[in-house]
């Protein structure tokens, strides 16, 4: 027994470090990423997360156990997708941006391809990885409560009564809670776990869903609901997760209705003096919240230790909670049939609303989490259109960007189709569609066989309740991603992802049996020596693509800075340096055409002006920028040719309109001198 207990502690301080080794990275990706955006952090991001993949290549190809390679169609298919981003590089409208977005998917693979070599070399660590989710969902969530607390330290130059720190994104701050909810659920639910940590997760369930609803995030409230309704009807630890969901719950849903009390903690525009005030006094609500919540956690962990529940009584009660959640739908269709539009005009109308391209948008207030009005539509049907105009490959990787303004007059600056599916659909077209659909169904077909047990078998129920709670993980994520741009916030997606790795990776859990000297084979032999260096080489090479567009920007920024001193030649050699490290991107000779037109050269400004149209003839600022050059020189007639393929490419920018009349007027009243002078 002592022997036993020893391992078991052993076991328990593997999962402590590697937990916290886990939780420390992830939390690297949140708030060194923030929103992606960024492309100097991003970009050492993404160079970390391919030496996390290397790293676990190496050691499961050294030390791995021999048999099957658990999930590796979802990894070669995942593969397939990053291979097809940076190849639309080749055809893209915008092939700078598809350059940054065949680099994050990429690092994407890495983070999925670690985890699932992680879950091959230690399968039984599954409540590291887990855990490691959960704390960093609290710890962020926490961050961003406290942003409000502290405004003028931690986030004085928002303005917006949304919570959206630290990802400057509300969707994926609150995305983030939502993750974190089962997680804290299954770690407050498990008899197995420390009382103390049971205890503390009923306030990290309070942290969560203040940080959730705060959000106003209807995408991430979604989500939430439906990856808790797929962790109670798969896990066993309904009644328990039940009770330390309630106690969470109540707890947030204080702290929420005193925020939602106090205009300047939750509406925008409130100056900081009083977002000041109003914070340390929501700091103190939180204080308490935290301390009773925790209070109400360790007394609700005492009773499930002592309180034993017999079988039939617990199945009555489990029983009775499946039935109280199947009746919320049924409350609502027939709330819907009582109201004066009946039942098929409510759906009717509520369909029209959610799809409608001109409905009212909702306010940045806590309202919007009951309203579907929304711009959704919009950016859908936009990403449709492009897809469609580029049916077999799409516009390029990020490219929706770009090619929407050739198809709509919406004046909005849209980034991404706020859908992983549309956005697909429009970057990759049906060859895009075909390779993520296949990818899903291996995925899928890999989690089967991972959660897969023999009836009756109580053996793995521990681990696949885990299992299944990083399950719920990936679902949220995936509910997010349908319907906003999530996807592209690595704070967010490297945690699902890697949770997603480990599903596909783990393989049956009834084969997870200790290693045994027979399943080693010789750390080093010549095949293995070759394949590790083939791996470094990779690595090494995959890294060297991650760095040029950041290589470029420091030699862009250099450039100006070198232009500022008046050192027009050093300017000059920075710029062509910017465009060797990344020759896909106009900006750098946007830099030299500056250069040159500062130095006299006009005739080698235009010649960099019309390169950049030639690298990018799909892009309206190419064009802009040449009929705007030739405007100002007095070439009416090149302006307004150039000016016209803009417009045509951008439909609804004001900035083309008014350059456009200009050089048209230019064109008119040039006209008579000519005739005249004849």
């Amino acid at each position: 027994m002592s022997r036993v207990s020893g391992v078991s502690r052993v076991g328990a301080t593997v999962d402590v470090a590697l937990g916290a080794l886990l939780a420390a990275g992830f939390a690297a990706v949140v708030f060194v990423a923030t929103g992606g955006t960024d492309l100097g952090p991003n970009t050492w991001i993404q160079i970390g997360l391919l030496v996390f993949a290397a790293g676990c290549a190496l050691a499961l190809l050294l030390d791995g156990p021999r048999g099957r390679v658990e999930g590796a169609l979802a990894l070669a298919l995942f593969a397939a997708l990053a291979a097809l981003t940076y190849a639309s590089i080749a055809w893209s409208v915008q092939p700078a941006t598809s350059w940054t977005e065949a680099n994050r998917t990429l690092s994407y693979l890495a983070a999925f391809a670690g985890a699932v070599a992680l879950a091959r070399l230690a399968p039984g660590r599954w409540a590291a990885v887990t855990g490691a989710i959960g704390a960093v969902a609290v710890a962020t969530c926490g961050y961003a409560l406290l942003s409000k607390v502290f405004p003028a330290t931690l986030d004085a130059a928002n303005f917006y009564g949304r919570l959206r720190a630290p990802f400057e994104y509300w969707n994926a701050t609150g995305l983030m809670a939502a993750m974190g909810l089962p997680v804290c659920m299954w770690a407050g639910a498990r008899p197995s776990a420390g009382r103390a940590l049971r205890s503390l997760t009923v306030p990290g369930i309070a942290i969560l869903i203040t940080a959730l609803i705060l959000s106003y995030s209807r995408g991430a409230l979604l989500a939430a609901i439906i990856g808790l309704a797929c962790w109670f009807a798969l896990a066993p630890l309904r009644l328990r997760g039940s009770l330390v969901l309630a106690l969470g719950a109540a707890g947030g849903a204080v702290a929420t209705v005193w925020a939602l009390a106090h205009h300047a903690i939750t509406h925008d525009n409130a100056t900081l003096a009083a977002r000041t005030s109003a914070g340390h006094d929501f700091g103190v609500v939180l204080f308490v919240v935290v301390a009773l919540t925790a209070a109400a956690g360790f007394a609700a962990t005492l009773g499930m230790d002592r309180i034993a529940v017999g079988d039939q009584l617990r199945r009555r009660l489990g029983t009775a909670l499946v039935v109280l959640v199947a009746l919320i739908p049924v409350a609502v269709v027939a709330g819907a049939a009582a109201s004066s539009r009946g039942l098929t005009g409510q759906i009717s109308h509520a369909w029209d609303t959610l799809t409608s391209t001109t409905a009212a948008q909702p306010g940045d207030t806590a309202g919007r989490l009951a309203s579907l009005g929304n711009s959704r539509s919009i950016y859908w049907r936009e990403g449709l259109k492009v897809g469609e105009h580029a049916l077999l490959a799409g516009s390029g990787a990020g490219g929706f960007d770009t090619a929407r303004t050739r198809y709509t007059t919406n004046p909005l600056a849209v980034a991404h189709a706020h859908s992983f599916v549309i956005e697909t659909f429009a970057d990759f077209g049906l060859i895009g569609i075909a390779v993520s659909l296949a990818l899903f169904v291996a995925w899928l077909l890999a989690c089967r066989r991972t959660l897969s047990i023999g009836s009756g078998d109580e053996r793995h129920v521990a681990e696949r309740t885990g299992l299944i709670t990083l399950l719920a993980v990936v679902v949220i994520f995936g509910i997010s991603s349908l319907v906003d741009w999530t996807w592209f916030v690595p704070g967010v997606a490297v945690p699902a992802l890697v949770a997603a790795g480990w599903l596909a990776g783990r393989g049956p859990i009834a084969d997870g049996r200790p290693r045994t000297h027979a399943d080693r084979q010789p750390l080093f032999t010549p095949g293995r020596s070759a394949a590790a260096l083939g791996i470094a080489a990779v690595a090494l090479v995959a890294a060297w693509f991650v760095w040029q567009p950041l290589d470029s920007e420091h030699s862009f920024n250099a450039a100006i800075t070198a232009m500022g001193r008046g050192d027009a030649a050093a300017a000059l050699a920075d710029a062509r340096d910017a465009a060797d490290s990344n020759p896909v991107s106009v900006d750098p000779l946007w830099e030299q055409s500056a250069i040159y037109s500062a130095i006299g050269d006009q005739a080698a400004a235009r010649r960099k002006l019309l390169q950049a149209t030639s690298l990018q003839p799909d892009n309206p600022q190419t064009w802009l920028q040449l009929g705007a050059f030739d405007l100002q020189r007095n070439r009416p007639t090149l302006a307004v040719g150039e000016l016209e393929t803009a417009h045509r490419l951008d439909l609804a920018s004001a900035p083309i309109t008014q350059q456009l009349a200009q050089a048209r007027a230019a064109l008119l009243s040039a006209a008579p001198a000519r005739t005249g002078s004849a």
